[in-house]
């Protein structure tokens, strides 16, 4: 919390009004965020722009005015704060609204020459991490990051990437979690284009202009967020709420090196579902839990 306040970040928890609503529906949401900048804009619609950190000219330019008209167009874009791709979308959108996601804690921003676009950034966007403040980034940080990018958006668009990118990574664990996949054509002679132009053939929205992501998002944002499965009862309760001594107990017991799921802590501790969140929290917050993926909780051994 020190820490946090020296650098003007501040934190909001999984249940909290403001906590992203898309990313809260995933099964692997973080428990805390750590945010810096304007948090408003977390509430508003997003679609993520990602691709090739060694991207072509035409890619930067592309990138660039898609973000552009999209951001004028209502959307707070969200990118990975890296080179190529990522800082040419958070550029172009510094105005309208943009949000970096950050593999490390904020007191580690990398690459480290992305400091000062970071800066900017926060003058009308945000930054979030779910890693503690002092990390410095690791190689299996990205794709955890990564899923955080694609969980916050609505959909999306990959711009430039080779068959084996991070970009790709982000692509499937968008459609994982119920988005749209947008892709840019490119040349079959390109490298960078590998990726995107498979991508295409098999099923993703072809992208060529802003329209193309707009005709598709729209409908998705005129309806309503669907809660996650299992959590239908949740919207009444208190989200985040005091357990008991023997409540927390019982919790604990059902724990240990094998994965469970969310449901079934629910269901065979017979407690509420804010009840095994909150104690969930606690216990990753603790570094005794961690997160399996699918929902799955294990305990540290």
């Amino acid at each position: 919390m020190r820490a946090a306040g020296r650098i003007g970040a501040s934190f909001i928890a999984l249940g909290e009004l403001d906590y992203p609503a898309r990313l809260a529906a995933i099964d692997d949401a973080p428990p805390l965020l750590a945010v810096r900048g304007a948090i408003a804009c977390l509430a508003r619609p997003m679609l993520a722009i990602v691709g090739s950190r060694n991207a072509s000219g035409a890619g930067i330019k592309f990138a660039e005015q898609l973000a552009r008209e999209l951001g004028l167009a209502g959307l707070v874009i969200v990118s990975g704060l890296a080179r190529g791709i990522d800082a040419a979308a958070h550029r172009a959108s510094l105005t309208t609204g943009t949000v970096a996601v950050l593999a490390g804690g904020h007191e580690q921003v990398y690459p480290p020459e992305h400091a000062g676009l970071l800066g900017q950034i926060l003058e009308h966007g945000a930054a979030i991490s779910e890693m503690p403040i002092d990390r410095e980034p690791r190689a299996h940080d990205f794709p955890r990051r990564n899923r955080l990018i694609s969980g916050l958006a609505v959909g999306v668009v990959i711009v430039e990437a080779a068959r084996r990118s991070g970009s790709l990574i982000t692509a499937r664990m968008a459609l994982e979690q119920g988005r749209e996949v947008f892709a840019v054509p490119g040349s079959p002679l390109d490298p960078r284009a590998e990726g995107t132009n498979a991508l295409i053939k098999q099923g993703a929205t072809l992208v060529t202009e802003a329209e193309d992501v707009l005709a598709t998002v729209r409908p998705i944002l005129d309806r309503p967020l669907e809660q996650r499965a299992g959590e239908a009862d949740v919207e009444d309760e208190a989200p985040l709420s005091e357990p008991e001594a023997g409540d927390r107990a019982g919790i604990i017991e059902l724990l240990g090196p094998t994965p469970i799921g969310i449901d079934d802590l629910i269901r065979l501790s017979g407690t509420s579902p804010a009840i095994v969140r909150t104690v969930l929290l606690e216990f990753e917050i603790a570094g005794r839990l961690e997160r399996q993926g699918n929902g799955l909780y294990a305990m540290v051994r």
